[in-house]
């Protein structure tokens, strides 16, 4: 079968051949209908991450050998299943939760495969959404699809749940508390999106860029901030009526996290979601004195993707712009993320 994959780390995704899945056991074959381009695919693409003070981490030292299709936002129909894998239907579409744990573990058992130690996550160490088909370890990995966008749904199995878990951390917070979102991409977006369908009333966006914040206060942000400066804590003060209980930086580098402590009331919580990398220095006393918390969220789980499926399927979930790209132009794609030219969401689709 034909897959987009990473070569060679920085250089162009190179089309392949390699060998069409055939399923043992309780393994799911499914056939790749819409594949999300997440900023995670770039970092993986790229090779290596910013893990502060000078430390990097790469791609081998998650055990990735190269080449590899990423890819972990997907949508699509089963085509065969092995002989123990009950519950799903060939020909049906479903979502598949790609981020496989060993499946034995506490965390795995209680399906909370995101928290695995021992991780083999589609897109990552196994061939992701950028081939024609994937395979999934057991059924209990793909949740039923329905009347849903293919190309939509396909985000949840990373946007969707990553907003979804990054929101239950904060939460219960009343309606009319403002939660300030650092980053209005695709993950910001799917948070604005995410706190209307909990009728969440105060939303403050932060982005760099007027676009982005334009597209924002679109989908029902209540207020949107410039990023840029150094003084960004002061204007999402300013903003939300004063310091805030709530900040989830969908960014996570080194300014956005230093505005984000610098914005938060006493007793406030920040979650840490993206991955652009750096560090943050704290006053250990001042943790204490104003009784802060710090929290990264990894993902999501398949219980959560299951959530955020049966929310789209009430009608609840505000739905994200979505820019549509046959699979032939993955490069393409992955230029105009990087570029920061997608509002919304970037979908690979057949074509």
């Amino acid at each position: 079968m034909k897959a987009w994959a990473v070569v060679r780390h920085s250089e162009p995704l190179e089309c392949i051949e390699v060998k069409r899945p055939e399923p043992t056991g309780t393994e799911v074959v499914v056939a790749v209908e819409a594949c999300g381009v997440c900023h995670s695919d770039l970092h993986f693409w790229k090779g290596v991450y910013n893990m502060g003070g000078g430390k990097v981490l790469t791609l081998a030292d998650r055990g990735v050998t190269l080449p590899r299709a990423p890819g972990h936002e997907i949508a699509g129909r089963v085509v065969a299943v092995g002989p123990e894998a009950t519950g799903v239907t060939v020909g049906e579409r479903y979502v598949v939760y790609p981020w496989i744990g060993c499946g034995h573990c506490e965390h795995c058992l209680n399906e909370d495969d995101n928290l695995c130690a021992k991780q083999s996550s589609i897109g990552v160490v196994r061939h992701g959404g950028f081939a024609s088909e994937v395979v999934a370890p057991h059924p209990r990995y793909l949740v039923p699809l329905g009347n849903l966008d293919p190309a939509l749904a396909s985000t949840f199995a990373c946007s969707g749940i990553t907003v979804y878990s990054a929101i239950q951390k904060v939460m219960p917070m009343g309606p009319d508390k403002p939660i300030v979102l650092i980053g209005a991409g695709g993950l910001g977006l799917a948070a604005i999106s995410m706190l209307r369908a909990f009728d969440h009333r105060a939303i403050v966006s932060v982005d760099i860029d007027r676009a982005k914040r334009e597209a924002a206060l679109d989908l029902g942000a209540t207020a949107a901030v410039d990023g840029s400066g150094d003084d960004v804590a002061q204007k999402i003060i300013k903003a939300a009526g004063g310091p805030v209980d709530a900040v989830i930086d969908f960014v996570n580098a080194s300014a956005t996290a230093t505005a984000a402590m610098g914005a938060l009331a006493k007793g406030g919580k920040l979650v840490n979601v993206g991955v652009a990398g750096g560090e943050l220095t704290l006053s250990l006393a001042g943790m204490v004195f104003r009784a802060l918390s710090i929290m990264g969220s990894n993902t999501g789980t398949v219980k959560d993707l299951r959530a955020v499926v049966a929310l789209a399927q009430s009608g609840k979930l505000p739905p994200l712009p979505v820019t549509r790209f046959p699979k032939d132009d993955a490069n393409l794609a992955m230029r105009q993320l990087k570029a920061g030219e997608i509002t919304g969401r970037a979908v690979l689709v057949d074509s």
